[in-house]
């Protein structure tokens, strides 16, 4: 069965000095994936695809930022219905390499044997003193 378009949003284009009208986004859900573009020509052929409609939004607007319109020609994607684009998260930092462990023997690097442990100190009674007060 055929799945009815849905209105998630829409991209306003500014033609020179004066903002267009709103370009409309539909979001087209299918079996395990969903779509996200716009209808009107020549904009139609940029189109978000992932397993949500999270990650359809965000592929439209890495897709729609390399369609060769510079920041300041358009404003949005402005999303409605509870979207919001699920970014990739940042690499992580390389771990720093762990310094070498010193090998373990009886005694340190000037000869002496190691310190002697010291015996456990004996906690305190649980039972609170009785105040002579």
């Amino acid at each position: 069965m055929a799945h009815l378009m849905e209105y998630v949003g829409c991209v306003h284009i500014f033609l020179g000095p004066y903002r267009g009208n709103p370009i409309a986004l539909y979001l087209n859900r299918g079996e395990g994936s969903c779509q996200i573009g716009p209808k009107a020509y020549p904009w139609n052929d940029v189109v978000g695809k992932g397993e949500t409609p999270n990650k359809a939004a965000a592929d439209f607007e890495e897709k729609w930022k390399t369609k060769g319109l510079s920041a300041d020609m358009y404003s949005g994607p402005s999303w409605g219905g509870g979207i919001k684009p699920e970014r990739p998260a940042p690499p992580k930092p390389p771990a720093a390499p762990k310094p070498a462990a010193a090998p373990a023997t009886g005694t340190d690097a000037a000869g002496a044997a190691p310190a002697a442990a010291k015996p456990p100190v004996p906690a305190e009674s649980a039972t609170p003193a009785a105040d002579p007060s």
